[in-house]
């Protein structure tokens, strides 16, 4: 067996994206049989591209984090973990896995990772705190870090990334530095629809670093397409800021799915743009947040599009830098 995570030589090059595949678990009271046939369709979705690896989402309820109604009801999920494996075995690449660490506490939660390192082959975990500042916390995201940390097994630890706080707070910066202080090697935004927040918080997140003399960690940046108005409704419910004229130009086009995938391409031009003065590592995660054959189906796309755009960044990356050695 492995004994530490292949992300983390990746990571190390900042040279090279990484790209990721984002899933959710099928619902819990799907058979096990029929749970390895999901992974099988996932998979040969996927295999004419070429990735990294995929992350696999711990589904939470977080109807405390909003009034509003979800515009899809809740169901569980197959632990993460279990599927997360599933995927690994299959296609024999690397799986971060999410965990929230809402109702847990330390003792629970350290029994959850000693089952996931030696249970589950799990050794790239992503921790999600509490949707809301109103729930009981028996074990806070730090505290959660400190025991990925002081486990016995060597963990490769990341977190997410909010530019929609970054907005309103103007700190999210910071949280960034003061997550890797706690042992966040890597950040996963959510997804993105309102790219001029994405450029603010990384440019910002630049320049403290080189500023405090610290290296910046990888940043993957997450989009999905959005094919109905009830995925946008959806993605409005997660938190995601979506400005109106996106919205109308979505909800008005001839083809809204497609509208969205300009959007996303379109968005992380203007990122990338912003951003190339500056030493940040990147990634993509590319995701659908509905189990439509068409959005899934546009997901494809959509990493096609992006992937060749972020390659395209590094190729001028590096020419920049070969420029200023010679």
């Amino acid at each position: 067996m492995k004994t530490e995570s292949e992300l983390k030589a990746r990571y190390n090059d900042i040279h090279r994206g990484v790209y990721f595949i984002g899933t959710t678990p099928p619902k819990s009271d799907t058979p096990l049989e029929e749970v390895e046939s999901i992974a099988n369709k996932l998979l040969e979705r996927v295999s004419d591209i070429d990735f990294d690896g995929l992350i696999v989402y711990d589904i939470q309820d977080e109807n405390s984090r909003t009034n509003k109604p979800r515009p899809f009801p809740f169901k569980s999920t197959h632990d993460p973990r279990l599927y997360s494996s599933l995927l690994n075995k299959k296609s024999n690449r690397p799986v971060i896995t999410y965990k929230s660490v809402v109702q847990s506490n330390a003792d629970d939660f350290n029994q959850w990772a000693n089952e996931a390192w030696k249970k589950y082959g799990v050794k790239d975990i992503v921790l999600v705190g509490s949707p809301s500042k109103n729930n009981t916390i028996s074990l806070s995201l730090e505290n959660a870090y400190n025991t990925l940390v002081t486990n016995e097994n060597n963990f490769f630890i990341g977190g997410v990334t909010i530019a929609e706080r970054h907005a309103s707070k103007g700190n999210e910066h910071q949280r960034l530095i003061e997550k890797h202080q706690q042992g966040c090697n890597f950040f996963i935004s959510q997804a993105i629809y309102n790219p001029q927040a994405t450029i603010d918080m990384l440019t910002r997140y630049a320049i403290e670093c080189k500023e405090q003399g610290l290296k910046p960690q990888r940043l993957i940046l997450t989009f999905s397409p959005c094919g109905s108005q009830k995925t946008l409704e959806f993605i409005d419910w997660l938190g995601v800021s979506v400005p109106e004229a996106t919205s109308l130009r979505i909800l008005n086009a001839n083809n809204s799915l497609y509208e969205s995938i300009r959007i996303c391409s379109n968005s992380l031009q203007q990122i990338l743009d912003a951003i190339l003065p500056y030493d940040l590592p990147l990634g993509l995660n590319i995701e659908s947040l509905t189990n439509r054959k068409e959005e899934i189906d546009g997901s494809i796309l959509l990493y096609k599009l992006l992937r060749s755009k972020m390659d395209n960044y590094l190729a001028k990356k590096e020419l920049n830098l070969l420029i200023g050695k010679n």
